[in-house]
């Protein structure tokens, strides 16, 4: 009996700890940075964005056989890109899809890829990107899978993995200069003077970056164009 009754305490304990576990991350979770209403509004206005599970898909006006898939960052809610992506997809001329991640975490689902071009078989030349911890993973993913992406895309990130720098973007802002000491490479590199971290997207200040110099527009406006010199090359 007393050996039960230990094995009941011991199972009990365990079952407090794994409920805390979850109880903690959850409220980790939920405390993630909003799109403000800049941001929000393109879900109303752009009559030419559909949602499809968890994709959202910007579709150009002349039809396209390229598209780039994005990863969100880290605890930013997907939507807060649309304003960039938008950009994106109307200078560049191509279909654009932002992936909602679980729980807004692209590490949850770095593989959403997969899904993405399955859905989509009408696009032939696919490129990936990402900001941040979405750029990490969009890099780990097109590590492996070099066969199915043509280029990499990352903002306020770094090649992780084993991809070639000649077919990837790195795009950063020159306050968050701290990237540049994960770079071992040269090559396909845009530092936006002035710009900062959470800039990218449309979320509001992020804790722990720096207060960028120049607006959220023109940060956006330089990363598009660096972007489309990429694509067009």
């Amino acid at each position: 009996m007393k050996k039960t009754s230990r094995v009941r305490r011991v199972l009990l304990i365990l079952l407090a700890v794994i409920i805390a576990a979850i109880a903690g991350f959850l409220i980790y979770a939920s405390d993630y940075y909003r799109a403000d209403a800049t941001a929000t509004a393109y879900l109303k206005s752009d009559t030419t964005l559909q949602t499809q599970g968890s994709q959202i898909i910007l579709t150009p006006d002349t039809p396209s056989d390229t598209g780039l898939i994005f990863y969100p960052g880290a605890k930013v809610e997907a939507t807060a890109y649309l304003p960039l992506l938008e950009k994106i997809e109307d200078q560049c001329g191509i279909n654009v899809i932002l992936v909602k991640m679980p729980f807004n975490m692209a590490i949850f689902n770095p593989n959403a890829a997969d899904g993405v071009m399955a859905s989509h078989p009408d696009i032939t030349n696919w490129y990936i990107g990402g900001h941040s911890m979405g750029g990490a993973m969009a890099s780990s993913y097109s590590a492996g899978h070099k066969d199915k992406v043509r280029g990499l895309i990352l903002l306020g990130a770094y090649i992780y993995g084993d991809y070639p720098a000649s077919k990837a973007l790195t795009i950063y802002g020159s306050l968050n200069a701290d990237l540049e000491k994960h770079m071992d490479y040269t090559e396909n590199i845009v530092k936006i003077p002035g710009g900062n971290h959470a800039q990218f997207g449309n979320y509001g200040a992020q804790r722990g970056d720096a207060d960028a110099t120049i607006s959220r527009e023109a940060q956006q406006a330089a990363a598009v164009d660096a972007i489309q010199t990429f694509i067009a090359k």
